[in-house]
């Protein structure tokens, strides 16, 4: 039977928010020590780095060695704004991006052609290319469009009726993680992982890296979702 888990860092993460709201933490205060808060949240320090690493890099704390741990700031993520309120949340796009995508890089493992991995590699070397000159609006449109050539060459041609009549929320939802500058190589580098999955020809390999890519485009958002694990 399945259940739901949600990894131990995202956890930490959301529950470290939880107890800067609740103790009235303001800018500037210091957390406790990383010793402490481990304890406290009852999670181990390297899961503890990993969380306050996505809270640095979302501008919600400051890690300063030999120092401490600093709220930086209260809100979510600086600069979000989301035009698709009415029809579903970023948490919603992001959740369904992970369940959609994983299952169609799978597929595309098996039946991508010699030309659509050629215009896949074409494309990771020119998001490189944009992210060093700093376009995120180029790197956007094409993560967008490595995402949907997956879809594309998966054969699944509901799956990709879906990305169509979306594809404005698609597009959206994907622009999201290049609020942080500083993390947006992550991205490529995902992209080349996936890539390189694809190209082996490994479906559950390309499957199981694309839904790590998603899920951590969410938390380089600032959004946390929990996912499906088979004990």
């Amino acid at each position: 039977m399945n259940s739901i888990a949600q990894a131990v860092p995202e956890a930490a993460l959301q529950a470290i928010r939880k107890l800067i709201k609740e103790q009235g933490f303001g800018p500037g205060d210091a957390l406790p020590s990383q010793r402490d808060l481990a304890v406290q949240l009852g999670v181990s320090r390297a899961s503890l780095r990993e969380a306050l690493s996505s809270l640095s890099a979302l501008g919600v704390v400051s890690v300063q060695p030999g120092k401490g741990v600093f709220v930086q700031a209260l809100q979510d993520v600086p600069g979000f704004a989301w035009p698709f309120a009415a029809q579903a949340t970023p948490l919603d796009i992001f959740q369904l991006r992970y369940a959609l995508e994983g299952f169609a890089a799978g597929l595309a493992a098996v039946t991508l052609t010699i030309d659509e991995l050629d215009s896949l590699e074409d494309n990771v070397a020119a998001m490189r290319n944009v992210l060093k000159a700093g376009d995120f609006e180029a790197a956007a449109r094409l993560d967008f469009e490595f995402h949907q050539r997956i879809l594309l060459a998966s054969g699944n041609q509901a799956m990709v009726s879906i990305l169509s009549a979306s594809a404005e929320v698609f597009l959206e939802s994907q622009k999201l993680p290049f609020i942080r500058p500083e993390r947006a190589m992550e991205t490529w580098q995902e992209h080349r992982k996936i890539l390189r999955a694809l190209a082996r020809r490994a479906s559950a390999t390309s499957q199981k890296t694309m839904q790590e890519h998603v899920r951590n485009a969410a938390l380089r958002t600032g959004i946390v979702f929990v996912t499906p694990v088979t004990p």
